[in-house]
């Protein structure tokens, strides 16, 4: 009989540490520091201030059964997938999958699959879909920002198609309620080379679907500067965003630091941490390098003899940073819940088999959740994981795994 998973929000209910809950209730009043967690919360004009007095460790209660639900891509008469880029985890179980060449619906099972749009420009059809959002059981929204528009599927069919902001480089991070979409920069807005700042500002963005106004509520560094005539660093940190239970979520790679703000642009809470310096490790390396290889390998980057010296090159100027300081973490994402989770750096996109430290809503540093080789999360439901899997023959599956309790081991 299969252990069923339990929820997120019950697995997490018994698993909170009366020393720190007390703390988290007290933040109103005056700021309170727990010897047992080095915590401090306190209100800095109608902003939420969580700081650890370092880098907490142990596990997250919460963690991967030891064996998918089911695994779509690896058997015969699985569709193939190539490089793909979002996933969405349906009410029942089943999964819609998107990529570069269109999209797919899985059963609850795994065991078949339904194309619900190819590559194109027509109706239904899609080019980038960087991201896909759940409406209902048969509801899915897709932004497409090569083709500046918004799909919405219902079923098999196209039942709207609203238009987007004609700019490539935006990105929708989320939906709210009403029906407004929550932008960011996926890319830079303009050329950046020689900018003033230190950092090329993105922007955090509403946009009315009905309307077509656009509303910028809030700035923020999206990448570091870059001069003419300086060759671009092979390692760089990055600013991210996302949204979390309606609100914008802002991490820049280089600070220990989250930052959410409310659809206004208005700072809602801060956490901060201290750890003592990531330096980049040898072995990971290993994983970067296989990764590259895969990657110029299926975009047919010039000759094998070409790529070869490519890979030497890059591989190079990754050693000589071994010691040297690398960003705290990769691109982070939301789950349903509203907790975000932070993978691991790794120097390779994406950041698979990376471990995932999750933070909830209100700032609790909850741990951390290991994931296996290879293996890269689109999305964290109540109780189900949806994940990319890459064997040592470079083709990718697609997996549902379930949530199970774990006991953490802090220390």
């Amino acid at each position: 009989m299969r252990h069923r998973a339990q929820p997120l929000s019950r697995l997490l209910a018994p698993s909170r540490i009366p020393v720190l809950a007390a703390t988290f209730a007290a933040c109103g009043g005056e700021p309170r520091l727990t010897d047992d967690i080095g915590v401090q919360v306190r209100d800095s004009a109608g902003v939420r201030i969580v700081e650890y007095a370092g880098r907490p460790e142990g596990e997250a209660p919460f963690g991967l059964a030891a064996e998918p639900r089911y695994r779509h891509g690896a058997n015969p008469g699985d569709y193939e997938f190539q490089f793909v880029d979002a996933g969405r985890l349906l009410p029942d179980g089943s999964a819609v999958v998107a990529w570069y060449s269109g999209m797919v619906v899985l059963s609850p099972d795994g065991t078949t699959h339904e194309v619900l749009a190819t590559a194109g420009e027509g109706p239904g059809e899609v080019i980038s879909p960087h991201a896909v959002f759940v409406q209902g059981q048969d509801s899915v929204l897709v932004p497409d920002d090569r083709l500046s528009r918004l799909t919405l599927f219902v079923g098999d069919s196209v039942a709207r198609i609203s238009s987007l902001p004609r700019a490539g480089h935006f990105g929708v991070a989320g939906i709210r309620p009403s029906g407004e979409l929550l932008l960011w920069n996926r890319h830079p807005a303009s050329l950046w080379i020689d900018i003033e700042d230190e950092w090329l500002a993105g922007h955090m963005t509403l946009f009315d679907t009905e309307t077509g106004a656009l509303d910028t509520v809030a700035s923020y560094d999206h990448f570091p500067r870059q001069r003419s005539g300086e060759e671009a660093p092979i390692i760089r940190p990055m600013g991210e965003v996302t949204v979390a239970a309606g609100q914008f979520v802002y991490t820049r790679s280089d600070r220990p630091e989250i930052t959410w703000r409310l659809p206004d642009g208005a700072i809602s809470q801060i956490v901060r941490w201290r750890p003592g310096p990531n330096l980049l490790a040898a072995e990971l390396l290993e994983h970067g390098e296989a990764y590259m290889r895969m990657l110029y390998r299926r975009h047919r980057v010039g000759s094998e003899a070409r790529r070869e010296d490519i890979i030497r090159e890059d591989m190079a100027a990754y050693r000589a940073m071994i010691g040297q300081p690398v960003p705290f973490f990769g691109i982070p994402f939301a789950d349903a819940d509203g907790n975000v989770w932070l993978p691991s750096y790794r120097p390779a996109y994406p950041e698979e088999g990376s471990p995932y430290t999750v933070i909830s809503p209100d700032g609790e540093w909850l741990g951390t959740v290991e994931t296996p080789p290879r293996f890269r999360i689109l999305d964290v439901t109540e109780d189900l994981v949806l994940a990319v899997l890459r064997d040592n023959l470079d083709v990718e599956s697609v997996a549902v795994y379930e949530l199970i309790s774990a006991q953490p081991r802090r220390r």
